[in-house]
């Protein structure tokens, strides 16, 4: 297929000769009168009601037991490893292939990652290749789950739900209470995706989620932990909450904290894009067939959700033929005002996580060097 037949239909389906942008924020419904509210109020800061009603709609629509705001989706990760135990010098299961917050977030406790590869299936973290991984590194001993030539503990694993598209959950909470690990799901862009009917999320023991200003509804900047349990959400947000002790005028903090409270000015704007949620998952999806739809039939594939999953597909993305067809779509998709992106580039790549320790990346060298993600924004199509 040629990248011009891609521009044509994009610009069919956006109804535009503009530049069209991969993933813009959508603001049509009480986002301006609900931060209005709070300018008006004074209350801009981490203190305010917004907050609170932004983390209880979050906590109805996920099924979390607790939902926990912070400043962004690198926060809420690193609140949730946190959480989870992970301490200096520990390793954590993740993949190569993902946005570089996930590494960073480790980077900065002092933890190490381990990548292994992802899954054909979901595009995740593959169960059957942390299983492999780990049977030939490592031991569960009384000190829990030790990699065999480094002698570091290995803490938990981390599956990011690439896309918006649920991993294999099930097979991989499986393979983590074999090795004793903790399963924190980086669940930063799929907020609205279903895993057997369950949101993303709240399956392991800690989720973060991220409402940057290209995910499927945003706070500007901002995330949120989801927890398992109410105990663990009070204890989240008493430490992200520089761990003071409440007391109606003295500073008293019993532990080292975190300042990553989400401002009152961006929960307002969250709290009303919830409001509208449903709308852009409908519409998103529409989206979606009407790509798959258009490349039916063609040399390219196009992702869809896993069979088990009911994705909000975040991002719109397609299998190119070999790299020459990847890099033609690229460079002319943009070249012609439409945006275009290949996924990340893998993590070990990278010259800060060059030297960690992995297994085989066969899968994702595959995904990296094949895909490219169309643009998908939300959009009212005609039925």
């Amino acid at each position: 297929m040629k990248p011009t037949s891609i521009v044509e239909f994009v610009r069919d389906t956006y109804q535009t000769n503009d530049f069209i942008p991969l993933h813009a924020p959508t603001f049509n419904g009480n986002e301006k009168a609900y931060v209005m509210e709070t300018i008006e109020s004074t209350f801009v800061s981490s203190v305010g009601k917004f907050v609170d009603d932004f983390e209880h709609k979050m906590e109805v629509y996920t099924g979390t037991a607790k939902a926990v705001a912070t400043v962004n989706g690198t926060a809420a990760l690193h609140a949730a490893l946190y959480m989870a135990g992970v301490q200096r010098g520990d390793l954590v299961v993740t993949q190569a292939l993902t946005f570089v917050a996930t590494c960073n977030a480790l980077y900065h406790m002092g933890a190490e990652p381990i990548f292994v590869d992802v899954s054909p299936v979901s595009l995740g973290l593959c169960p059957k290749a942390v299983d492999a991984y780990l049977s030939e590194y490592a031991e569960v001993t009384e000190n829990g789950c030790i990699h065999k030539i480094t002698r570091q503990r290995i803490k938990a694993a981390i599956p990011m739900h690439t896309f918006g598209h649920p991993v294999e959950l099930d097979e991989l909470l499986t393979v983590c209470q074999k090795w004793q690990l903790v399963l924190v799901e980086d669940a930063a862009e799929s907020l609205g995706s279903f895993y057997k009917g369950k949101h993303t999320g709240t399956l392991g023991e800690f989720g973060a989620v991220s409402f940057n200003g290209n995910k499927i509804i945003t706070t500007g900047g901002g995330g949120m932990v989801l927890c398992k349990t109410k105990e663990q959400g009070l204890r989240t947000k008493h430490i992200t909450t520089t761990a003071k002790v409440p007391h109606p005028y003295e500073f008293f903090h019993d532990e080292p904290g975190f300042n990553y409270r989400m401002p009152n000015l961006n929960a307002a704007l969250g709290c009303a894009q919830m409001e509208v949620i449903e709308q852009y998952l409908v519409q998103k999806r529409d989206l979606a067939s009407q790509y798959q739809s258009f490349f039916s039939g063609s040399d390219i594939q196009f992702v869809m959700e896993p069979d088990y999953a009911h994705s909000n597909y975040w991002l719109n993305a397609i299998f190119c033929p070999d790299l020459a067809s990847r890099e033609a779509i690229l460079r002319d998709t943009n070249a012609a005002g439409v945006m275009t992106r290949p996924i990340w580039k893998l993590m070990h790549r990278l010259p800060m996580f060059e030297g960690a320790l992995r297994g085989d990346l066969s899968q994702s060298e595959f995904i990296e060097a094949h895909l490219v993600n169309l643009p998908s924004t939300p959009i009212e199509l005609p039925r």
